[in-house]
């Protein structure tokens, strides 16, 4: 919070940019605070170009515009015709879709959302990475506001089954229409997909929904940061008998999967540094564990904060089962002290304490 209250006061001047620091965000954001005022938040998935988004912010000045994109050129062409229309209710983010509602956004936090042409990943092997299905729209249901709008826009006809599919099995939304989409809209500013795609012949699909007013089920926490983790243990081995007998290796437990990559070792400090890649909905980390050595047989494994790493769960369960490695390379080590939680460490390190 503090930084963003920071990252806001200086949001006026000329070298400030209206792309946010996604990794140094708050979970969840407190969105009045990005950006100066309370007013309802307009969400845009993947905006693309930016036409969409910037006209919406234009036509909506009291609303706090959203715009959220993965690729680097759409946020830099949507950056210039922000500054250009000099556009103060707009902010971008570079985020998957996922990440930003579950991590970003807490519960009933968006009045619109807005999804334009998503990818629609044709090829069967790349069904799977499909934005919309019956999941990411609970996931959606329950970061709008009772009533809260939802409109989405498509070429593609096979998508567009499927997304016709996934809103009726959904009983968190309700069509805006007499029928579940239609194939006419000439309110909506057309986007450069859209008129390339109409220009080649294709069918658009507008479906206009809208959130059901009763509850439903967050089954999509915000991820939880913990203290900055640490274990200390004992182990007569040293730093070269240790990464002699280091090796790739990765597990999964829990919808958690985590793989330790390469290791490298310090030249200026008694330390090994674990390449480590940790993937727990809707987070996904590349980051470093470290096994220092603070003095001859007693070593402290951490993260390592190049990067602003987020302390999660997952970042615990690779510490502990960094340690439990570290362990069972010796019958006569042993665990000093840890702050994890207690579901964390695997069964043979606390039967080693």
């Amino acid at each position: 919070m503090i930084f963003e209250n920071f990252w806001f006061s200086t949001y006026n001047s000329p070298m400030t940019s209206s792309l946010l620091p996604a990794p140094q965000l708050s979970w969840p954001v407190n969105w009045h605070d990005i950006f100066g005022r309370e007013a309802a938040l307009l969400l845009e998935i993947g905006f693309g170009g930016g036409h969409f988004l910037v006209d919406l912010a234009q036509k909506r000045p009291s609303a706090n515009v959203l715009g959220v994109e993965i690729s680097l050129p759409a946020l830099d062409r949507a950056q210039r015709k922000i500054k250009t229309g000099v556009l103060g209710n707009v902010r971008l983010l570079q985020s998957d879709a996922r990440y930003l509602l579950q991590a970003l956004c807490a519960p009933e936090s968006l009045a619109e959302v807005y999804i334009n042409f998503p990818d629609p990943w044709p090829k069967a092997r790349q069904l799977h990475r499909r934005l919309i299905n019956v999941d990411f729209l609970h996931l959606l249901a329950t970061r709008l506001v009772p009533g809260g709008l939802l409109d989405i826009a498509t070429d593609h006809a096979d998508y567009a089954l499927a997304i016709t599919e996934a809103l009726e099995a959904t009983p968190y939304f309700r069509s805006r229409l007499a029928t579940t989409f239609v194939t006419e809209d000439n309110e909506r500013l057309r986007t450069k997909y859209e008129q390339i795609g109409l220009a080649e012949g294709r069918i658009c699909h507008y479906y206009k929904w809208e959130r059901r007013k009763t509850a439903v089920p967050n089954q999509y926490p915000v991820p939880k940061e913990f203290p900055m983790p640490h274990v200390v243990l004992h182990s007569p081995l040293n730093l070269d008998e240790i990464q002699a007998q280091y090796g790739r290796w990765q597990f999964s437990v829990d919808n958690c999967h985590i793989n330790f990559m390469e290791l490298f070792r310090a030249k200026a400090e008694d330390a090994l540094f674990v390449e480590t890649y940790i993937k727990e909905e809707p987070v996904t980390q590349r980051l470093g564990l470290v096994i220092r050595q603070r003095e001859p047989g007693n070593y402290v494994i951490s993260l390592h904060e190049l990067g602003f790493p987020r302390p999660t769960l997952g970042v615990q369960r690779a510490i502990g089962q960094l340690a439990t490695w570290l362990l069972g390379l010796h019958e006569e080590a042993t665990l000093l002290h840890h702050n994890l939680q207690p579901e964390v460490l695997e069964r043979e390190v606390n039967h080693a304490a």
